[in-house]
């Protein structure tokens, strides 16, 4: 088996959908007999003719359908035979096998023929090559973006990650959780721009928090860490656009007895959403910026600190999913569809969200957006039984 090959099987994932590595939106394979239906046609309408006009140059336009529906290189070529037949057919049948009208017609039918051959060559390649970046994609997306497990320690989590750019599975959105001694600790961000530089900084960005999470103690040292980092790579080798880069991003930390720490760099507010409650922003009373417009040593970012009950949800989300804007211009108010979507595990929460976005704007998604939600679930630890011990005689 090839490397290829190897990673679309591992890629390939019991869901429903595409898998990563392969072309959709081809024809059904019962198209395939479209272009003889139009022989027939062709045939039918002839046959049927009431004056003696020949309507066999019309079978010039069977080889180029056979071009359209059909991914394989040799069938508009077979097509093409077949329409010959036929042409000579019908002009032995109308009397002008030796005009110029059956002349034309054949010598068309073989240029049509050959020009299909080329196009369905052509685009079985760009197919491939757009399937070849699908999967180079997809395998970049988990390296960076990595799976989210459902129970990290005290808290049930899932995320949903849409990218803008067509056929890309990545783009400049970051999302990332931990289970550390410092209890579970979470990091949503979003940095400024699209392509290959913003997946460059984002890399950077989560390459720094799995190592500030664990090692850190305070949440405020870990978004240090992180400025540090990001300060490193901008300017460290030709990054385009370091002037003008920027990170915005929310760190969050949950302990089992559920007291919470958010640090908030220039990122929209974090909801919580309690049972039976509304959903209510945590928005800081101080604003600070996002990281790489200050001096990393000047990033000393306050922490906010509350306490959650068993059973509240915290969703952090990028700008992708407050700024879709409906056919009015309206933008989707989230804390107010939150709670009606909110029924079930986290991952049907977040599909729920998704698709009430989607509904809300009406079109895919115009710009990169990641949800994650976090449920404080504490594990309930088995009571432990203590055994009496009776002296023996």
């Amino acid at each position: 088996m090839s490397a290829t090959g190897w990673i679309k099987d591992r890629l390939a994932g019991p869901s429903p959908g595409a898998v990563p590595g392969t072309v959709t939106g081809t024809w059904p394979k019962t198209s395939m007999a479209l272009p003889f239906i139009g022989m027939l046609l062709v045939l039918a309408l002839d046959w049927f003719s009431a004056t003696s006009l020949t309507v066999e140059p019309a079978l010039t336009a069977v080889p180029a359908l056979a071009a359209v529906v059909s991914r394989r290189t040799w069938y508009p070529l077979a097509v093409g035979l077949a329409t010959e037949a036929v042409a000579f057919l019908l002009a032995w049948y109308n009397g002008v096998l030796g005009q110029s009208v059956h002349t034309a017609t054949v010598l068309a039918i073989a240029l049509v023929a050959a020009i299909g051959w080329v196009s369905a060559t052509l685009r079985v390649r760009q197919e491939q090559a757009l399937a070849d970046a699908q999967l180079v994609a997809e395998v970049a997306r988990r390296v960076l973006l990595r799976s989210v497990p459902d129970r990290l320690g005290c808290v049930r989590a899932a995320v949903h990650y849409a990218a803008a750019a067509a056929h890309a599975s990545i783009g400049g959105d970051l999302y990332e959780v931990v289970n550390t001694r410092h209890g579970v600790r979470a990091v949503v961000g979003d940095v400024r721009g699209k392509g290959l530089a913003a997946v460059e900084t984002a890399a950077a960005v989560l390459g720094a928090f799995r190592e500030a999470a664990h090692q850190e103690p305070e949440l405020d040292r870990v978004a240090g860490w992180l400025a540090v980092s990001l300060d490193r790579v901008l300017h460290e080798g030709e990054h385009p656009g370091v002037e003008e880069e920027f990170v915005t991003l929310v760190l969050i930390g949950v302990r089992p007895d559920g007291s919470v720490e958010i640090v908030n760099c220039g990122h929209p507010a974090p909801l919580l959403l309690s049972p039976g409650a509304p959903a209510r922003a945590l928005e800081l009373p101080e604003t600070v910026p996002p990281l790489g417009v200050l001096d990393p040593a000047d990033v000393r970012p306050p922490v906010q600190r509350l306490t959650v009950a068993p059973g509240d949800r915290i969703l952090l989300y990028t700008d992708g999913v407050i700024e879709a804007r409906d056919h009015r211009g309206a933008f989707y108010p989230l804390a107010e569809r939150l709670p009606y979507c909110a029924v079930g595990s986290p991952a049907e929460v977040l599909r729920r969200l998704h698709e009430d976005v989607v509904r809300h704007v009406g079109h895919k998604l115009g710009d990169d957006a990641a949800m994650l939600l976090l449920h404080h679930e504490p594990v309930q630890l088995p009571h432990q039984t203590t055994t009496e011990l009776v002296p023996t005689a």
